[in-house]
């Protein structure tokens, strides 16, 4: 029986030449990943467990992004904790304010993962750099920390559900139209533990953006990790990048899926998934009626350049509707730079919108953007379960850039055709 791409990873990583669903491994980790929420957790259990060293400084990365800028005394104190044990252990990926950024968006862009890594992170969004070819998944902060300590972590070898693209995005779609369809289609749990695999003649067509937003919510399908081959998109986007030389991994001609799912990228609309699960979707075009309150453009699934030039060709030279309140938030400190370079920036606070430093803070309801009893929220990020983004009786709507910032200009969701480019 032939492997998948993910099968083919992990077998390599646990050094034995095949391996089948179902079975425990022990594999060696390339990367592992923690933030300022999750690493103080897994820094007391490798303090508690006697460890005294970690495996590989090189090969660890703490991203203090979710409450940085420290938002109160806890979050400081949190940070000050990671900062403590990266200094001491002379961590090499650390990465705090003036060089931080959201950690799903960070550590692709600063070349620290690559196609063939096996990587475990702290946050369960860290299925993203599944985009360069590379298996990743969330754990908890016990496993971080003795991933930190040995270098490896147990598996469970998922089987794998293949999703087979063709066609090309019509124009003011992207990847997260993509996802959200998918989760729409197979529900949160149409994936349970399993890899989703990204294969057809229509990833040539998806960036390395939309890419990256499609694995990063796999786990919204319950996903053990999600994947994309390593074609010359992916190729281009780590050259010169990457500190490790990239492994590229076919899947065999004759891998076993537990099943295939035909989507036609040419089909795709722009899609919300309404509150509270990421599987209640509907197109932007059935939602005109529903007002709001705040839109929040940013987080890991949607802060990148692709994602801030969506927003700016839609916010460029018009005005946020009268009581909404605008949030734009680039995941990374270069894309932040280069949005103000490319006066990006002074468009956003001309249209009436607001620019944060990078931070998760509005995605998980920790600041930058808390929802009050009874608001709304059209959001590019990832989740919206109740009081996902403020209060049990607010609502959060999950998009993409172009219908978020469309949503902004109206108040209220609105389907991003009906907006005139320049």
């Amino acid at each position: 029986m032939g492997m998948t791409m993910t099968q083919k990873i992990l077998a390599a990583h646990a050094g034995v030449g095949t391996v089948v669903p179902g079975q425990l491994i022990s594999a060696k980790l390339d990367l592992v990943l923690g933030n300022d929420i999750t690493t103080p957790v897994a820094v007391n259990e490798f303090n508690k467990a006697g460890f005294d060293k970690v495996f590989d400084k090189d090969r660890i990365a703490i991203v203090l992004d979710h409450f940085v800028p420290n938002k109160d005394i806890k979050a400081a104190e949190q940070s000050k904790q990671c900062r403590e044990f990266a200094c001491s252990h002379c961590v090499s990926h650390f990465y705090d304010v003036g060089k931080m950024g959201i950690e799903h968006a960070l550590l692709p862009e600063q070349g620290v993962v690559t196609a063939g890594d096996c990587i475990i992170g702290a946050d369960s969004h860290t299925c993203t750099y599944g985009a360069l070819g590379a298996f990743s998944t969330g754990v908890g902060s016990t496993d971080m920390a003795a991933g930190m300590a040995t270098g490896t972590a147990w598996f469970k070898v998922p089987s794998a559900i293949r999703f087979h693209l063709t066609g090309k995005l019509p124009a003011n779609c992207s990847g997260k139209d993509v996802i959200l369809s998918i989760i729409g289609q197979i529900g949160v749990d149409g994936a349970l533990y399993k890899s989703m695999e990204f294969v057809g003649e229509g990833v040539a067509s998806l960036t390395m953006d939309d890419r990256l937003c499609i694995c990063n919510m796999a786990i919204e399908a319950g996903a053990k990790n999600g994947i994309f081959p390593v074609d010359d998109v992916t190729k281009a986007y780590m050259a010169g990048r990457c500190e490790r030389e990239p492994v590229v991994y076919e899947a065999d001609a004759d891998a076993e899926y537990e099943q295939t799912i035909e989507i036609d990228l040419s089909k795709i609309v722009p899609t919300v998934a309404c509150p509270h699960l990421p599987e209640n979707t509907k197109p932007a075009s059935e939602l005109g009626g529903i007002k709001i309150d705040q839109v929040v453009i940013g987080s890991c699934t949607n802060g990148r350049m692709e994602d801030m030039e969506a927003a700016y060709r839609t916010l460029n030279g018009k005005q946020v509707a009268p009581g909404v309140r605008c949030i734009i938030i680039p995941a990374t400190m270069q894309i932040y730079k280069a949005c103000i370079e490319k006066g990006w920036v002074s468009a956003f606070i001309d249209a009436g919108a607001v620019v944060s430093t990078p931070t998760c803070g509005p995605c998980l309801g920790g600041y930058m953007g808390i929802l009050a009893a009874g608001e709304r929220c059209i959001s590019t990020t990832n989740r919206n379960f109740v009081g996902r983004m403020g209060h049990v009786d607010s609502e959060v709507y999950l998009a993409s850039p172009f219908t978020a910032a469309a949503s902004a200009l109206t108040g209220y969701i609105t389907e991003p055709k009906e907006v005139t480019f320049s």
